[in-house]
């Protein structure tokens, strides 16, 4: 299926590595001109170099730090007229309420709530002009299926899905769509993380820390990153504008719920 993205501009936060880099990797092929972002300028500029021998396309490597304001100037200012956002950035670390203080909270808020906001603010005003806006947000399975050692991430993120869902509905008219990863044992490194986590706190090996994951999705397997790119990749083409406000998981079919 061609997704109708040739020429499309698309800038893709937190994608040196990791589920951004899926992201980027799957529009490149389409035919985007991409825009990767990122904090380390090494690992940027060779993952840049990789998508471009690997997709034939354009990708250009934006070193900022979308926590802060000048880092989210930075980014736009690379790609004001962009057509697709995906938003993306490291989740906070697990823990439990009585650790998390102001300055935990305070991360994670700037971090996976309003980070996404500002960037999604600074470039919707050119895609509703110009009839054509796809923003994605990877979030987490955690908004639909919170955890107590999660709560960080499931507020701020939960957050974000209610302006995104509300937003959704005034954009649509203008081919504008808002939508939402929600991702779940996919294996990079933040699978990795979470492994040496529970090592940890079971006093067990990386082989059973891994096994003991893998037993907990139903499809019994670790998500591949590429999966995770192809669906972005749809949930921005040509194809998808009649989708918007919705959640998407991909965990393997684990979550229980029906909604």
């Amino acid at each position: 299926m061609d997704l109708g993205l040739k020429g499309r501009k698309a800038i893709v936060c937190a994608s040196s590595r990791g589920l951004g880099r899926a992201c980027a990797t799957s529009l490149a092929r389409e035919g985007c001109i991409v825009f990767i972002n990122g904090l380390d300028p090494d690992r940027l500029k060779t993952t840049a170099a990789e998508i471009s021998s690997l997709t034939g396309s354009t990708v250009t490597p934006v070193r900022a730090d979308i926590n802060t304001d000048a880092g989210r100037e930075t980014l736009i200012s690379a790609c004001p007229d962009a057509d697709i956002l995906v938003n993306n950035n490291a989740g906070p670390s697990p823990g439990k309420l009585e650790d998390w203080g102001r300055a935990e909270w305070n991360y994670a808020l700037e971090a996976n709530m309003l980070a996404p906001i500002f960037l999604i603010q600074g470039l919707i005003p050119g895609m509703r002009a110009r009839k054509f806006g796809r923003i994605v947000n990877i979030t987490s399975a955690m908004v639909k299926a919170p955890r107590p050692h999660m709560g960080l991430s499931t507020a701020a993120r939960t957050g974000l899905t209610a302006l995104c869902k509300a937003l959704s509905l005034d954009t649509a008219k203008d081919n504008v769509t808002l939508n939402n990863l929600l991702p779940e044992r996919i294996d990079t490194d933040r699978q990795r993380f979470m492994t040496e986590r529970i090592m940890k706190v079971d006093s067990i090996s990386w082989d059973q820390a891994r096994e003991k994951i893998v037993a907990s999705v139903a499809a019994k397997r670790f998500g591949k990153p590429e999966e995770f790119g192809d669906a972005c990749a749809y949930l921005c083409s040509a194809q998808a504008g009649f989708i918007s406000g919705q959640n998407l998981q991909l965990d393997g079919g684990s979550y229980p719920g029906l909604i």
